[in-house]
This record gives structure tokens, C-alpha cells and sequence, in this order.
């Protein structure tokens, strides 16, 4: 039974590690997103192609966003 709880919170352990580092790379994503949305909005006009990107760009960090916040909370109930 002892042993049974330790592989347990091994992997509980690794699973946390795991979403950390997933983690690190979504919030990393999101910034990198961030920037090229705010360098497009530097500019005082935007062709259609930058609208089309600067609103896919958008949804991806909005999506993003989403994504590490269910991390961090599943993360953190983990941690319950």
C-alpha cells in the first residue's frame, strides 16, 4: 500500500513538473503574441492581410490565455 502511494505522488509530482514547464511555454507563447500584436498596432495603417493577422493573432492569445488559466487551476487543485 506504501509503495502504491509513493508511485502515486511520484506521479503527481511529474505531472505537476510537467504542466509547470507547459506552463512556462504557453505564458512564453503568449508574450511572443503580445509583441507582434503591439507592433502591428504601431503602425498608422494596416493592410488587409495585417487586419487578418493581427485578428488571428488575437484569437490565438485569447485562446492561449484560456488555456494557462485551466492549467493553473487544475494545477492549483492539484495541489489541494
Amino acid at each position: 500500500m506504501a509503495d502504491a502511494q509513493l508511485r502515486l505522488e511520484d506521479d503527481v509530482k511529474d505531472s505537476a513538473l510537467r504542466n509547470g514547464l507547459d506552463l512556462q511555454q504557453m505564458v512564453s507563447e503568449h508574450q511572443h503574441l503580445d509583441e507582434k500584436i503591439r507592433s502591428l498596432s504601431t503602425l498608422s495603417y494596416l493592410t488587409d492581410q495585417q487586419q487578418y493577422e493581427e485578428a488571428l493573432l488575437k484569437k490565438r492569445k485569447l485562446a492561449l490565455k484560456d488555456r494557462i488559466e485551466a492549467a493553473r487551476r487544475q494545477s492549483s487543485a492539484a495541489e489541494s
